[in-house]
Formats: C-alpha cells, structure tokens, sequence
C-alpha cells in the first residue's frame, strides 16, 4: 500500500533545536535545529518507509479564528533567533532530499495537514502524521494515524489509542477540546471542567449538542451552571478546534511522491554545515550510485 508521511515542520523544527543545545557551523553559525531535523526525519522514513512525503511550515494565524478570538494564540512567544535562522536551511536540505514541503501565507500548517491528509486518504493512500499536536486527533480513523514524538512507544496511533489516552473518540475530540479549552492556543474552556470531567460528559451524553439539550440532566450543579454560562464560548471553541481543510493551495501529488535526492546537493550541505557523518555517509551512496552524481 502506498503510505503518505505528513511532518509538522515547526514542531521538529523546535523539538531538534531544544533536544540538541550547542551545534555550529565551521563559521559559528547555529546548526543544531537543522541537524537534529534532518535525523530525525531520517528515522522516521526508515521506519515508514512511506511512497510519499511532504512537511508543512505554519505560514501564520488563520484570520477567521483570530476574528473569532482576538487572543487566539496571543500569548507564543517569539521564535529563538538561533530557531529562525535555521528555518530557510532547514528548507535548502529539503529541497536536495527531494522532499516536498508546503507553506503559505494565512494559512496555518494544522489545516493543511487536515486538508493533505484527507484528500490522500480518498486517494487510498494510508497517512501518518508525524505531530505532537492534540488537534490531529480528530482525524485519526480507518487510513490515518498519528505519530506522536512525545510517545517513547513510537507507534502509529490508531483511533483505540486515542480513545486509551483521552477516554473519547476520534469523532469526540473536537467536543472535547471545546470543553477543556487549548492553553497552548489560548483557548479558554469551561470553568472547573478538566479532562476527567469533559470525558465523563461526552461518555454520558456523546456530544456538546447532546449535552445542552440535556443540560439540566448534568451533575453536579456547579459543572451544569458552568456549562450553562460558557456556551456561547463553547460554541466557538468548536469553530475554533476543528480544522479547515479548505485552505490552501491544491496537492500536486506527483511531487509528494519519493524521488531521488541531488547526492551533490546534500553533499554540498553537510560540508557547509559541518556534518561529518552525514557528509560520510553521502560520499559512500555518490561511489554506489554514479549515475547520480
């Protein structure tokens, strides 16, 4: 079967750069976040091995969910400096791995990855998504899985995994991250309703619609109270969780597909950056594969 790898770039991109602390070029240029991104992505596609791979870069916030929520995602602090640096490099490396990667302006990488993951999925290509965000979740079902860095286990999660942590459905995540809220996001959600608490109503009722129909059936009285007062809030938190998969321009997916690296390219890189190993390990595929160079 042919498999799609969807990598959430600006979360590897900060999980090397804070996993690795001191890498340089050989001119003092910080090279950690881009040596860490290129091995773990490495690791990845070993254990994959997928047919097809693209990573998506966030190319800022969605205008309808800051309209929606003036302080939707306020509080991030800025990048590292030493991040940014290693962004467009980070970018160089891919493009000499032939490996395909999206980015546009207004369009958060959430929604793409939504949208790329759907639409392979109609393809019947089986997709994982390489992320640690919560939010892909929702999307986890028959032909998508999510591969979650923080999971030492490293394996593809399949919609039981989702309900083992969170104790809801794939189908449920929305509502139930519109009852917990996202600080992350800064996405405030009910008052006094933690992941327990959101898991026991969706468990009892199935829904938030359900749960508003029957809100005088919620117990203890403070919860239903609580509910009653952040509807409208709740209401939007949904808006604001589920993911556009409108966004975006359209898939070329011939350029998703796995295709041969620039061997001189890399090469090139590595020795730029400082690599040895990497560099080493170019050098010997260059000596078995002369066609390519």
């Amino acid at each position: 079967m042919q498999r799609l790898l969807i990598v959430d770039g600006h979360a590897y991109a900060y999980r090397a750069f804070y996993a690795i602390r001191s890498l340089n070029s050989p001119t003092g240029r910080p090279t950690n976040a881009i040596y860490g991104f290129v091995k773990m992505l490495a690791k990845m596609r070993a254990a994959l091995k997928p047919t097809h791979l693209i990573v998506v870069w966030d190319g800022g916030l969605s205008e309808k969910r800051q309209a929606a929520l003036p302080d939707y995602k306020a509080q991030r602090p800025e990048m590292p400096t030493d991040l940014g640096s290693q962004l467009d490099e980070i970018g160089r490396y891919l493009v000499a791995a032939g490996i395909a990667s999206f980015c546009e302006d207004g369009v958060e990488a959430d929604d793409y990855i939504g949208r790329v993951a759907i639409e392979a999925q109609a393809r019947g290509l089986a997709v994982v998504i390489a992320s640690s965000d919560k939010d892909f979740m929702q999307l986890v079902g028959p032909g998508i899985g999510l591969l979650n860095p923080n999971d030492k286990s490293e394996s593809v999660w399949t919609a039981a995994q989702v309900e083992a942590k969170t104790g809801v459905r794939p189908d449920q995540i929305i509502d139930w991250l519109s009852l917990l809220g996202d600080a992350v996001d800064n996405i405030p959600g009910v008052p006094g309703v933690g992941p327990k608490t959101a898991t026991g109503l969706l468990v009892q009722f199935g829904s938030i619609d359900e749960i508003y129909r029957r809100i005088a059936e919620v117990r203890p009285e403070r919860i239903q109270q609580a509910l009653i007062k952040s509807e409208v809030e709740v209401r939007r938190n949904q808006a604001l969780v589920r993911l556009d998969a409108s966004v975006g321009k359209g898939i070329d997916w011939e350029a998703l597909a796995e295709r041969p690296a620039d061997l001189n390219g890399l090469a090139g890189l590595y020795r730029e950056w400082g690599f040895r190993s990497l560099l080493a390990e170019v050098l010997t595929l260059t000596q078995r594969q002369p066609e390519l160079i």
